[in-house]
């Protein structure tokens, strides 16, 4: 099977005037479809680099990176934005929703730049079966100031899988989010990642690492350690022992 992404000896160095900063220095990294990775590291370490490399939004300054088989650095502007809305969708820390629209109606903004356009009636279909899948569909017409912050995040999740792309890559995903809203949210992607789909996160925090099913970390722009989650968690008995938690105190 062929990795759908493949960093062959990447690096990527910032000139700012005479000064130079190496972020990351010759990094060899494959993601098969169906994985579930996690990335991680201190400020400075690379990650996010990494992360805006993997998400087209940069291109190496050393080194391959193939999406899906496509070098990304023999690519144009326009075809590079292409890829990204063909291949990717993103999941921020901040929601990122425009908040005079409804929840369908925010999913459907990236099938607006598709091309070849697709017709409002798909649109919608297709907005709202990405709300089923998280789980909202029943809250389609509520704009943002009318869902919590987990549901504003999984209409972000929807968006970002409205144009069924081979990789959901989340930056952060939980940074806003309470401990009982975050396992919920890494629920969702739990479940799309056991629907096939390819899930790459960024995150510092260990525990919200351990719902992946691999974990790679960075330090000084190189992989210190790339290993399957050994006690991996599942967020649906993470919430049971959460409540079993919130009962006993409330006995006391």
């Amino acid at each position: 099977m062929e990795p759908v992404i493949k960093l062959e000896d990447f690096s990527k160095t910032y000139r700012n005037g005479s000064m130079e900063v190496k972020a990351v220095r010759g990094v060899t990294v494959e993601i098969q479809p169906g994985e579930f990775v996690a990335i991680m590291g201190s400020s400075g370490s690379g990650k996010s680099t990494m992360m805006n490399t993997i998400g087209c939004l940069d291109r190496p300054t050393g080194g391959r990176y193939l999406l899906d088989g496509v070098d990304v650095g023999k690519l144009n502007r326009d075809q590079l934005a292409d890829l990204r809305n063909q291949k990717l969708g993103f999941v921020f820390q901040g929601f990122n929703l425009l908040s005079r629209t409804t929840a369908v109606e925010n999913v459907e903004l990236p099938m607006l730049y598709a091309r070849p356009p697709i017709p409002s009636r798909v649109q919608y279909k297709r907005a709202m079966e990405a709300l089923e899948l998280v789980g909202l569909g029943a809250r389609h017409d509520h704009h943002p100031n009318q869902l919590s912050g987990g549901q504003q995040q999984r209409v972000a999740i929807a968006r970002a899988l409205v144009n069924h792309p081979k990789v959901l890559l989340a930056d952060e995903p939980t940074g806003n989010l309470d401990t009982r809203t975050s396992i919920e949210v890494m629920g969702v992607f739990q479940s799309l990642n056991e629907k096939g789909i390819t899930i790459v996160m960024v995150t510092h925090e260990l525990d919200i690492a351990s719902y992946c099913k691999r974990k790679i970390v960075m330090r000084d722009g190189l992989v210190r350690s790339d290993e399957p989650v050994g006690k991996r968690l599942i967020a649906p008995e993470e919430i049971a022992k959460l409540e079993a938690e919130q009962k006993s105190i409330h006995l006391h």
